[in-house]
């Protein structure tokens, strides 16, 4: 990707991002998100075809991102959009795809990696309207021109909310807060709450760690894997156990406030630790832990896909956009950051829309010892092993260039999985 209580309402929106994989060079030329435009005057209609709804926080971005497409293009909501809710990943999906043709929808989305099979069943059968899978991985490869695939440069962010946990570690240094339990050797200890060992949360974690290392190099970070996208009392008991090992820092890559909540009691009873999330603000769940959470803004790709629609213009099989077009973001920082850290932010997010910075930089890190020097980033064949497109040249790992989604899927020096 609620309006019931306050407080159930900051709870439901931490569910965050479900993603899979895409496949193509991103459009150079995709466009920023406009100013409101004056209205289209058009009788276009846009199926949009969800896995869940608003009280689902992944969901909740992708409804929050269409309504700001509509703004954008001079859209009406109850006129140009046809909504489906709680749709499953199953044949379900295709109906709903159907459906939303038969109201006379010449656009529709899906906002599930598992709606990709239904919604490119439904491109082939029907050539004439625009179908596109967020987050998934297969429309390059279909060799249809009306199936699409989308994601967020979200690496990008989470390469950024390292440097705020990196700047925090180094105060805690500084300040003399760490103990033995928090060091492994002359290295502090970071943590990190992942759903599933995919390359989506693989390359999260890594640009999280390599931000981490861009200001303080002197870290390694443990992974704990939930096998869930959603799991409050899971993702709570993984922080806990990383935690326990003296983790000072958990990130996350899983979509409850379970981890957040966890530091903040922890917090409250002495223990040093502090929480970084994702996709929504956390600062609801973890007033004094919670740092930042990295964000996707899907209204950039809604506003570019509904603007390729009513202009006519050329849409792209794949789309990935980052901090260039506001696709990506940071949530407010929560008051226990380290001094000077907005100042930090703030360059690192110039220094990526320049070029001076790539969140994959092969003299950063190392693979067994060695740098990294060949990588491939598209699987040709479906067994979820990148086979083709040497991703690695011009000194970095060229993320989200052969395919919108995230790719990166090897594990480097520092980082260790724990299951």
């Amino acid at each position: 990707m609620k309006k019931l209580l306050a407080l159930l309402l900051c709870v439901a929106m931490i569910a965050a991002l479900f993603v899979g994989c895409a496949s193509e060079p991103a459009d150079p030329d995709a466009t920023d998100a406009p100013e409101t435009a004056a209205p289209a005057d058009s009788d276009i209609k846009i199926g949009v075809v969800l896995v869940g709804d608003e009280n689902e926080g992944y969901t909740y971005a992708h409804i929050m991102g269409v309504r700001a497409a509509v703004a954008n293009c001079g859209l009406d909501e109850a006129t140009n959009i046809v909504w489906k809710y709680n749709v499953k990943e199953s044949s379900e999906c295709k109906d709903a795809i159907v459906d939303c043709i038969n109201q006379g929808c010449t656009l529709v989305l899906t906002n599930s990696y598992g709606h990709q099979s239904y919604a490119q069943e439904a491109a082939e059968e029907y050539p004439d309207i625009q179908i596109v899978a967020c987050t998934g991985d297969t429309a390059k490869a279909s060799g249809l021109a009306n199936f699409h695939n989308a994601f967020t440069g979200i690496y990008q962010a989470r390469y950024v909310a390292g440097i705020v946990a990196g700047m925090k570690v180094n105060e805690l240094i500084a300040d003399g807060k760490l103990t033995d339990k928090n060091y492994d050797g002359e290295n502090v200890k970071i943590g990190y709450v992942g759903a599933f060992p995919y390359a989506e949360v693989i390359s999260g974690f890594t640009s999280f760690f390599l931000g981490i290392k861009s200001v303080c190099p002197n870290v390694v970070m443990d992974v704990q894997y939930t096998g869930s996208w959603f799991d409050q009392v899971g993702e709570k008991e993984a922080a806990v156990a990383l935690m326990d090992r003296g983790c000072c820092i958990i990130g996350q890559h899983a979509d409850s406030t379970g981890a957040p909540t966890a530091c903040e009691e922890a917090w409250a009873k002495g223990e040093v630790v502090y929480s970084v999330g994702y996709n929504v603000d956390m600062l609801a769940a973890a007033p004094n832990a919670a740092l930042v959470s990295p964000t996707n803004e899907w209204g950039a790709f809604y506003t570019y896909a509904f603007k390729a629609v009513l202009e006519g213009t050329e849409f792209a099989t794949n789309w990935c956009e980052g901090f260039e077009t506001d696709a990506v973001a940071l949530t407010p920082l929560g008051p226990n950051v380290a001094e000077g850290t907005q100042e930090a932010i703030d360059n690192a997010i110039a220094g990526i829309k320049s070029g001076e910075i790539h969140v994959f930089d092969i003299n950063n890190f190392t693979v067994g010892g060695a740098k990294m020097e060949s990588c491939f980033a598209t699987d040709t064949d479906g067994d979820w092993t990148p086979d083709a497109d040497e991703a690695v040249f011009d000194g970095y790992y060229h993320e989200s260039y052969f395919q919108s989604a995230p790719a990166f899927a090897t594990i480097i020096d520092g980082i260790t999985p724990l299951n």
